[in-house]
């Protein structure tokens, strides 16, 4: 037997739905509408009423603009172009801030939705629980649809904040353009003002300088009559006779100038051969640089050389006070090239009577030593070969040393071995040989310092004179005097 029970369906009362929160601003009283494309992708319907170009168009055609009207605006009307779209955008920059509140308004009100629909999910079955998941999906779709609208959002702001600065770059760069124009402006309004003010006041100058003139129109008169009066005297004077008169006398003076110091020489001349006649003593050489000056007896009844006392000066002339030449007192001498231009002199003294030779005149230079010189000065060092004639004082017999004059000091040497090696210094010496010994117009004296003498004797005169000026000169760059002992 069975037993039937009466079926008694579980009906379960469906719990109420969660509302959502009314802090929650929407864009509009309506769901928007879309459709579902492929791959579920949602595709928003055209809008009807479309407000306008986007943010990235409208700052395209303010560029092209501003690129288009900036030959032809001027200093001012650019400034102010300038800071009208620095105010635009401002004012893009504040709708991209509003976009974005209604973005983040849109995420929170889609999550809350979402919620909602998920707790629907859960509570329906069948056909309407289908349509809960078309609706989750859609919502889903909105979401990243949001968050690609959010991501050109951020590039439109950052391109809005990028022009804003350079608008904002540009508008102080015109405006200090124009303060700059400005100045320069009032500047030329200056002095165009100060230029008008000195021509006024030169024409009102002029203006009584006319007046004065005016004034004295009689007395200009009177000049111009006595200029011409005076024109007159002077054609009646024949003043070209008077120009030849003055030329003829100058001519006269120059000649007797010339004559009178004709006179001079003569006189000096015959002096020098009347004390020639009564000296016993004669002086004989060429009188030049290179040579040698000897001093010979003119007579049988002279006095021998060896028994006097010799001492030679020099002198810039005859009248001038005498320079002795230290260590020079035998009868030989070469002149050095400190003695060029100079008049030499020599004392000879002998049981208490001193009689004096001169030279005829300065001692004349060799045309050829400066071109030597300077040719030699092109190059860092000048070696020149010599034989140590005395060393210390010593005759000193030996073989062709290099004798090396640099530019800051010089080298006597042979070979790899170094004789002696100094720089430029006080207590060096360097002169032409003032002693007796052979071949005196080639022999140089040198000390290159204390204790320490050489006499060097050159392969020619020139050599010896050229090796004298080179170390003169080279000493003189070091702040450093080369002359004789006791010079």
């Amino acid at each position: 037997m069975t037993k039937v029970c009466p079926e008694i369906e579980d009906m379960t009362l469906p719990e109420p739905v969660t509302t959502v929160s009314a802090d929650v601003s929407f864009a509009s009283n309506h769901f928007p509408s879309y459709k579902l494309g492929p791959d579920n992708q949602i595709v928003e319907e055209p809008k009807e009423d479309d407000k306008g170009p986007s943010v990235q168009d409208t700052v395209e055609k303010e560029s092209e603009l501003l690129s288009d009207q900036h030959k032809r605006l001027s200093v001012r009307d650019l400034a102010s172009k300038f800071d009208k779209n620095l105010a635009a955008a401002v004012t893009l920059a504040d709708e991209a801030k509003l976009k974005e509140a209604a973005s983040l308004e849109g995420h929170v009100m889609l999550k809350k939705l979402r919620d909602a629909l998920e707790y629907m999910r859960g509570r329906m079955d069948g056909q309407n629980k289908e349509d809960v998941e078309k609706a989750i999906s859609m919502v889903e779709a909105l979401a990243v649809k949001l968050t690609q609208n959010e991501g050109e959002l951020i590039q439109e702001k950052f391109e809005v904040k990028k022009l804003g600065n350079f608008l904002k770059q540009a508008s102080e760069d015109a405006k200090k353009l124009v303060n700059h124009e400005k100045s320069f402006a009032c500047a030329e309004i200056e002095s165009a003002r100060a230029v008008v003010l000195k021509l006024g006041e030169a024409f009102e100058e002029q203006e009584r300088s006319s007046e004065a003139s005016r004034a004295q129109g009689p007395d200009v008169e009177k000049l111009v009559e006595e200029v011409q009066e005076a024109r007159q005297i002077k054609r009646m004077h024949h003043p070209t006779k008077v120009m030849g008169m003055q030329h003829e006398l100058h001519g006269l003076r120059s000649r007797l100038q010339e004559k009178y110091l004709n006179s001079i020489k003569l006189h000096q001349e015959i002096k020098r051969v009347e004390e020639s006649k009564s000296c016993p003593f004669v002086l004989e050489g060429t009188q030049s640089l290179g040579s040698c000056l000897r001093i010979h007896v003119s007579s049988d009844d002279a006095i021998d050389l060896s028994n006097c006392s010799i001492q030679w000066y020099r002198a810039a002339c005859e009248t001038s006070r005498r320079e002795a030449i230290s260590g020079a007192n035998q009868s030989v001498y070469a002149p050095e090239p400190f003695d060029v231009g100079r008049i030499l002199q020599a004392d000879i003294i002998s049981n208490g009577q001193k009689v004096t030779v001169t030279t005829d005149g300065p001692i004349d230079p060799d045309s050829c030593l400066q071109t030597r010189v300077e040719s030699l000065m092109r190059k860092s060092n000048s070696e020149f070969n010599v034989v140590i004639s005395q060393m210390n004082g010593q005759d000193y017999a030996s073989r062709t040393h290099v004798f090396t004059v640099g530019k800051t000091r010089i080298k006597l040497s042979r070979g790899w071995i170094t004789k002696a090696r100094e720089i430029y210094s006080t207590s060096m010496q360097l002169c032409g040989v003032r002693g007796n010994i052979k071949a005196p117009a080639r022999a140089l004296f040198w000390q290159p310092r204390k204790s320490l003498t050489f006499i060097l004797t050159f392969e020619s005169e020139q050599e010896r004179n050229t090796a004298i000026v080179l170390a003169r000169k080279y000493a003189f760059d070091c702040n450093v005097t080369l002359l004789g002992p006791d010079d």
